[in-house]
C-alpha cells in the first residue's frame, strides 16, 4: 500500500521527460515479459517431448525403425536432429543403394551427407532456442541506463527550478527529486526479473545444446555401424572393374552373333550397361 501510494505520489510529480522514460520502461518490460512466458513454455515443452522421444529412441536398434512406426515428437530439438538425418539417410539408400549380404547400405559420401544434414538441423535448432533472448539481454543492459536518465534529467530539471525559485528548502525539492527517482525504481523493475530469466534460459538453453551434440554424434555412429559400407576402396574397384570385365565379355559374345557391320558399331559404344543398338541410318553405306 505504502509503496504503490509512494510510486504514484512520484509518477505525478515527475517532468514530462520522466514520464516519457517511464513510458519507455513499460514497453521494455512488456516485450521482456513475453519473451519469458514464451520461452518458459518453449524450453518445458522441449524438455517434456525430448524426454519422451530419448524413451522411444533408446528402445530401437535401428535408425529407422522409430521412423517406420509414425511416431513423432514436435517440439524437442533432438527429434528434429533425428527427422533430418533419418530423411537423408533414406534419400541416400535410394540414391545409390549398394545390397551387401541382403543388406542395402550407404557408401561414405552418403554418409558424409547425413552428418551434413545433422550439423544443419542442430545449427537450426540452437538458433530457435536463442531466439528471443537479446529481448532479455537489452532488457537486462539498458533497463537501469535508462532508468538512470530519466532520474538524472529530473535532477536536473528539480535543481534548476529550484535556482530560479529562489528556495532551496526541502518542501520545495522532495517533490522534483522523488519524481525523478520514480525513473530509476521502474527501471530495475524491469531489469532484475529479466537478470533471473536471463541467466536460467540461457542456463537451460547450453545443456540442450550439448545434448543436441552428443544426439548428433550417437546418430551418426548408429547409422556408420548400421549402413555405412566400410569395405576398403580397393574391394570397391575390384568389384567395378569385375562388373566392366563380365560386361565386356558379353558384348563380345553377343558380338560374334551380329554382322560384321553392327559388330564393328557395337566396338564403338562406351562400356555401359545402357547403350543402345544402331539405327538403320547408321548401318547404311
Amino acid at each position: 500500500m505504502l509503496a504503490s501510494s509512494a510510486l504514484q505520489f512520484a509518477f505525478e510529480r515527475s517532468t514530462t521527460e520522466g514520464k516519457i522514460t517511464i513510458m519507455a520502461l513499460i514497453v521494455v518490460s512488456l516485450f521482456s515479459w513475453s519473451v519469458i512466458l514464451t520461452k518458459t513454455y518453449q524450453l518445458w515443452w522441449a524438455t517434456r517431448m525430448a524426454k519422451r522421444f530419448f524413451k522411444s529412441y533408446h528402445e530401437t536398434h535401428d535408425p529407422l525403425d522409430l521412423q517406420r512406426r509414425g511416431e513423432h515428437f514436435e517440439g524437442a530439438p533432438a527429434y528434429e536432429l533425428f527427422d533430418a538425418g533419418t530423411k537423408e539417410l533414406q534419400f541416400q539408400l535410394k540414391k545409390n543403394p549398394r545390397v551387401i549380404n541382403g543388406e542395402t547400405k550407404i557408401n561414405q559420401h552418403g554418409f558424409e551427407s547425413v552428418r551434413v544434414a545433422l550439423e544443419e538441423a542442430a545449427m537450426h535448432e540452437s538458433l530457435a532456442l536463442e531466439k528471443g533472448m537479446i529481448v532479455l539481454s537489452t532488457a537486462v543492459a539498458g533497463g537501469p541506463f535508462i532508468g538512470l536518465l530519466g532520474t538524472v534529467w529530473g535532477v536536473m530539471e528539480t535543481f534548476s527550478g529550484i535556482a530560479r525559485a529562489n528556495s532551496a528548502s526541502l518542501t520545495a525539492m522532495a517533490p522534483g527529486v522523488a519524481g525523478a527517482l520514480i525513473c530509476t525504481v521502474i527501471g530495475l523493475l524491469v531489469a532484475i526479473p529479466a537478470m533471473f530469466a536471463y541467466n536460467f534460459m540461457v542456463t537451460k538453453i547450453r545443456a540442450i545444446t550439448q545434448e543436441l551434440d552428443a544426439f548428433a554424434i550417437r546418430y551418426a555412429t548408429q547409422v556408420e555401424h548400421t549402413y555405412l559400407d566400410a569395405r576398403p576402396l580397393g574391394e570397391e574397384v575390384s568389384e567395378a572393374v569385375t562388373r566392366a570385365l563380365g560386361l565386356s565379355e558379353r558384348r563380345s559374345e553377343i558380338g560374334d552373333r551380329l554382322p560384321p557391320g553392327v559388330a564393328e558399331l557395337v566396338d564403338r559404344q562406351p562400356l555401359t550397361t545402357s547403350h543402345r543398338l544402331p539405327t538403320s541410318n547408321q548401318l547404311s553405306p
